[in-house]
């Protein structure tokens, strides 16, 4: 599969959850997947689309930077991530940590994994666009594996 198919896959969709890669790879401009993120972005950028993210994503994408105490990563990810159109930050809630406990019994899912899927779930999204292929038995959305495309 390729770029084709990715975009005919992400038209399929009006929702989406992303996971927390999608963004790390967005700003790092990882080589293998830039053009796939571009494109998910340009996506979200339409007026028709929507997407959601857990609150736990920016926990994980910011790691690095404060690792590397890298203020100007820091600063672009909390430029974008804060302020991309149709994007809506979704907070662990009771309800989405008692999804994410049914998730991680059932599917054998990390913690954090397991907040992603409830987020996708809570939010209702058709899609989960990730890069972890554990997502893809999950009968309650579509996992969109970049690495199925690249």
């Amino acid at each position: 599969m390729g770029l084709d198919e990715f975009r005919v896959d992400l038209r399929r969709h009006r929702q989406f959850a992303l996971d927390s890669c999608i963004f790390i790879y967005q700003i790092e401009a990882n080589p293998k997947y830039v053009a796939w993120t571009d494109m998910v972005f340009s996506w979200l950028a339409e007026p028709r689309s929507r997407a959601f993210t857990s609150a736990i994503t920016m926990t994980e994408v910011l790691v690095p930077a404060y690792r590397n105490r890298d203020q100007k990563l820091l600063d672009n990810f909390y430029g974008f991530l804060s302020t991309y159109p149709n994007l809506q930050w979704v907070p662990v809630s009771l309800e989405i940590a008692d999804v994410a406990a049914k998730v991680r019994a059932q599917h054998n899912l990390r913690t954090p994994d397991a907040i992603q899927a409830a987020t996708a779930i809570h939010a209702k999204a058709t899609g989960f666009i990730t890069n972890d292929s554990k997502f893809s038995p999950m009968p309650e959305f579509e996992a969109i594996v970049l690495d199925d495309y690249v």
